[in-house]
């Protein structure tokens, strides 16, 4: 019976950049690049799903849970737009970085060094972010199985990664770190990639259902990423637990 989620490698690698987090020029350009259509999708989305009506802040009230949260990249912008945010990393110095910003930013955001596993919290979630995580992690499904117990019945679980196809592999791999130099050589392994179909699958079982999927192109030319029909590399999903 598997109890531990965390890949060590996966957090040494990411703890030795931690400070370059809100560097926008930094090892976390291409997140910095990534951010907005994340943000879009995910208001969008919960808007909707919950038909929010408060245009000033329009997430408040909402329980997110951001898992594998780094520095705080997308817990901050959510907690702007209104919503309560909880980060939590197995990184003890993404969770320190995390903590500084926010403080600096006047953001009442709570992290916690903690995988899903080993969190433990009376209250359960509206919404769940594994955003750019499941590929890091030592057992998918466990971590999915763990994400799922924090998470309200009738709640949204929110997932972006790479599909594991011979384009990903050479897209997000040999272009983005060996040619394009865009991320450290070695961020990703392709074996931990996933396709849309596992994860849908692998979700079934612990009560999702697949209600959107997008895919995600970057566009060289005006320096920005876009919604696109192409899943072959990166994709954003929404699943609803019932």
């Amino acid at each position: 019976m598997k109890n531990n989620t965390i890949n060590n490698e996966e957090i040494e690698k990411f703890s030795k950049i931690a400070e370059e987090w809100w560097d926008t020029e930094g090892k976390f350009k291409p997140l910095h690049k990534f951010n907005p259509i994340r943000i879009s999708y995910i208001k969008d989305n919960i808007i909707n799903t919950f038909k929010l009506k408060n245009l000033e802040k329009p997430l408040e009230k909402i329980k997110i849970l951001d898992v594998g949260c780094g520095g705080g990249l997308l817990s901050e912008p959510l907690t702007r737009l209104g919503a309560k945010v909880i980060g939590i990393d197995a990184s003890d110095k993404n969770i320190n970085v995390a903590k500084l910003h926010a403080k600096k930013s006047n953001l009442n955001i709570k992290y916690f060094c903690k995988s899903p596993e080993n969190f433990e919290t009376k209250e359960k979630f509206d919404v769940i972010l594994n955003m750019e995580i499941v590929e890091h992690v030592a057992d998918v499904n466990f971590f999915l199985k763990s994400c799922s117990k924090l998470l309200k019945k009738n709640g949204i679980m929110f997932v972006a990664t790479i599909n594991k196809t011979l384009k990903s592999y050479l897209f997000a791999i040999v272009g983005a770190e060996y040619i394009l130099r865009w991320l450290p050589i070695g961020t990703h392994e392709w074996e931990k990639f996933v396709k849309p179909e596992e994860l849908e699958e692998t979700l079934k079982n612990y009560n999702f259902e697949l209600s959107d999927i997008s895919g995600l192109k970057f566009n060289i030319i005006n320096n920005q990423w876009y919604f696109s029909d192409d899943k072959s590399v990166n994709y954003i999903s929404k699943f609803v637990k019932y």
